[in-house]
């Protein structure tokens, strides 16, 4: 597990992150990568934040858990950047993504937020 994940996440929390995430593609708004993320969170734009564990050097999102707490925005790891690009819509990895608007995925969003507050 690399420094910046704080706390580890069950497959099965996992696979609902990844659906939840495949909703919110298909009819909300979703920033990616780590600039557009770090922006959003300063903003307090963020509904959620996704961060994937693979990515290196641990450095480019080593800030994201820190600045999510900061704003009081909810944060949670993927376990790939490849995983994390391909639910996101993406041809290629991307290292973090925020959830602008939840669109249909609201309530699953939520409930992921009180589990993995509770993983912490």
């Amino acid at each position: 597990m690399a420094q910046y994940v704080k706390f580890s996440v069950p497959k099965e929390i996992m696979d609902r992150q990844l659906n939840a995430i495949e909703k919110v593609r298909k009819g909300g708004k979703i920033k990616v990568g780590v600039n557009e993320v770090t922006k959003a969170v300063e903003r307090g734009q963020a509904k959620f934040v996704f961060i994937a564990e693979d990515v290196s050097p641990a450095e480019i999102v080593m800030h994201l858990p820190v600045v999510c707490k900061e704003k009081k925005i909810p944060f949670s790891f993927v376990s790939s950047k490849k995983e994390l690009g391909e639910k996101s819509g993406l041809e290629v990895g991307t290292s973090a993504i925020a959830i602008m608007e939840e669109g249909d995925a609201k309530a699953d969003l939520e409930s992921l937020a009180r589990q993995v507050a509770e993983l912490k």
